[in-house]
């Protein structure tokens, strides 16, 4: 009797501190909902008495909320999920005060929370934390949250679980989650479970390299090689710091690189400056000399046709003098010639003046050729002139080109840094050999049958059956040609190549180089030599066997000022054909030279 009375009153006190905190609840919302009108501070109070009534387990508003034997107050979901998951313990645990329960207490609503919970929802005092608490799609959500889900701010590898800041504290209060691993909020933390075993992978196999769970050993990993995860991170920590030592020197040796290249830097915009300003001031000085020679021509023609017609306007009034005098003895012979008296006629006729001698010879009039000549003179200068501005430019632009360039980039080794320098080329339709054909905007060229109707040019082929670009090609260089059939010879040339005879063929003179890439087989031509080449191609008789038409793509690098030229078999990779080290004296042209009707050549 007494040990049962003694849990009565036991019992019986639990409830009243239930009523007792209850009823504190009550009129601490009560007072709150008073100050509901007074702004701010009451708005404040609000949020403060609101968490007496959230459920510490999903941190929401009590939804069917239960007090269970200590007092604390959750909703019954919550408490009988939480409970339905002890793993470790059998016994009901409070969440917050760690208080069991022996048998597990019958859960009954608590309806003046569940009153003030509906109170508070109604007068719409809830005051929803700050949309900054919550997770966005860029975020990692609490895993406990239910509903709309908080931001983690923790992630636990041996939970497997992120945590926001309310559903983390156990890991800081309780014992055993305190030796828990906590890293920064991780998406992926479903990485460190094993697929095969749904365990958290704490070990490293090194003969597979990869994460393994303690049971992979038994089965899949067994006999192998195997570490924990911490001794394999220790071991490429330590690599992962040499790598950044030496990534480290490297950004040192850069940062001395870059301050010894700044003042380059400044040379050179300081000396291409003034080479501007310096040219500018000479072309400046050429142009007004020009026109002073224009403005000195000018003034004599004008003077020498003041001249001229001022001669021409005195002779022309002496002339028209004479014809005046001239007419009036004419009259008077007229006159005399109607007397019909012949005594009268005698008697006057040797009164009558004798003509006397012209003092003007007959004038010869001359096309007017002498200012002729004067623009022939002033062409002719203006020939001369522009040949030397021609070779003068052809002395500047080499004199660019070869300036230092001990700190240009090496020839590129895959396709992507030869793009870099890729160079448009197009024919030039006055330089074609008459039985070529351009189309496709002069980039596409055909080995025709007859020949075409071209119009004669002083820069047109009549030896050879070949093209030129129009572009001149200086500094560094990239292009490719693409052969149709039997292939063809791709060139580099200098524009004052030879334009007829055996002599102006590419690769048969020093002012042409010329890769022939032709059947199945590949040479390099220049000054009349002929090197053998291999060619890294698939097997021609192969081809021929199968009927297959051979096609290919040669390309073409050029570094003008370093006297580099390098042809490369072009497919997936870039391989070398033929590499020229040379000295280049002038600007240079591309060239194709195609043997057969029929062939094709394109630059790409």
């Amino acid at each position: 009797m007494h040990c049962r009375s003694e849990r009565g009153n036991r019992k019986g006190g639990v409830w009243v501190r239930i009523r007792e905190q209850t009823a504190l609840i009550s009129e601490e919302v009560k007072l709150t909902c008073s100050l509901s009108l007074r702004g701010e501070m009451a708005q404040q109070g609000i949020q403060l008495k609101q968490e007496r009534i959230t459920c510490s387990i999903c941190l929401d508003l009590l939804k069917e909320p239960v007090t269970i034997p200590c007092g604390h107050s959750y909703c019954r979901r919550c408490i009988n999920n939480y409970w339905d998951g002890e793993k470790e313990e059998k016994i009901p645990i409070c969440p917050q005060c760690r208080q069991t329960f022996t048998p597990r207490p019958v859960l009954v609503t608590n309806t003046m929370l569940a009153d003030l919970v509906e109170e508070l929802k109604m007068t719409k005092l809830q005051a929803a934390p700050a949309d900054h608490c919550y997770a966005g799609p860029a975020d990692v959500g609490c895993d406990f949250c239910t509903g709309r889900k908080r931001k983690a701010i923790k992630s636990c590898l041996q939970c497997v679980a992120s945590h926001c800041e309310q559903h983390l504290q156990p890991h800081y209060d309780v014992a055993p989650f305190k030796k828990h691993k906590l890293v920064e909020p991780s998406k992926k933390l479903q990485e460190n479970i094993c697929s095969l075993h749904h365990e958290v992978m704490k070990m490293f196999c090194r003969t597979d390299q990869q994460c393994i769970c303690y049971l992979c050993p038994v089965d899949e990993h067994k006999g192998h090689h195997t570490v924990s995860a911490s001794a394999e991170r220790k071991k490429r920590q330590r690599e992962l710091g040499e790598s950044r030592q030496q990534v480290q020197q490297r950004i040192q040796d850069r940062r001395k690189d870059v301050k010894v290249l700044q003042p380059e830097m400044k040379d050179i915009n300081q000396s291409a400056d003034k080479a501007v300003r310096d040219s500018e001031e000479i072309f400046s000085q050429l142009i007004r000399l020009m026109e002073k020679r224009s403005s000195d021509v000018k003034q004599q023609i004008k003077s020498q046709q003041k001249t001229e017609v001022s001669g021409a306007e005195e002779l022309q009034e002496k002339l028209e003098q004479e014809i005046t005098e001239l007419r009036r003895k004419d009259a008077e012979l007229q006159q005399l010639s109607h007397t019909e008296d012949h005594i009268q006629f005698l008697h006057n006729y040797p009164s009558l003046p004798h003509l006397s001698k012209s003092t003007h010879s007959s004038i010869n009039i001359r096309p007017l050729r002498r200012f002729e000549e004067v623009t022939a003179a002033v062409s002719k200068v203006r020939d001369q002139l522009q040949n030397m501005l021609s070779e003068g430019w052809t002395k500047i632009s080499l004199t660019l080109t070869d300036l230092d360039v001990s700190l240009s980039p090496a020839e590129p080794t895959t396709k992507a840094g030869f793009l870099r320098y890729s160079q448009e080329i197009t024919m030039d339709p006055n330089t074609a050999h008459i039985r070529l054909g351009l189309t496709g905007k002069n980039r596409y060229v055909l080995r025709m049958s007859t020949p075409l109707s071209y119009s004669a040019h002083p820069d047109r082929f009549t030896g050879c059956p070949q093209v030129m670009s129009t572009e001149s090609l200086t500094g560094r260089c990239y292009w490719e040609v693409e052969w149709g059939r039997r292939g063809g010879i791709v060139a580099v040339t200098y524009k004052d190549i030879k334009r007829g005879g055996g002599e102006s063929g590419f690769g048969f003179n020093e002012k042409s180089w010329a890769l022939n890439h032709y059947k199945d087989s590949c040479s390099f031509t220049h000054n009349s030599i002929i090197t053998p080449l291999s060619v890294p191609s698939p097997s021609y008789d192969l081809l021929r066997t199968l009927s297959v038409s051979f096609s290919s793509r040669v390309g073409v690098y050029l570094d003008h000022s370093a006297g580099l030229l390098s042809f490369y078999s072009v497919s997936d990779t870039m391989t070398l054909l033929h590499r020229v080290q040379t000295t280049f004296t002038q600007p240079l042209y591309a060239g194709i030279w195609l043997w057969n009707f029929a062939d094709t050549a394109e630059f790409k």
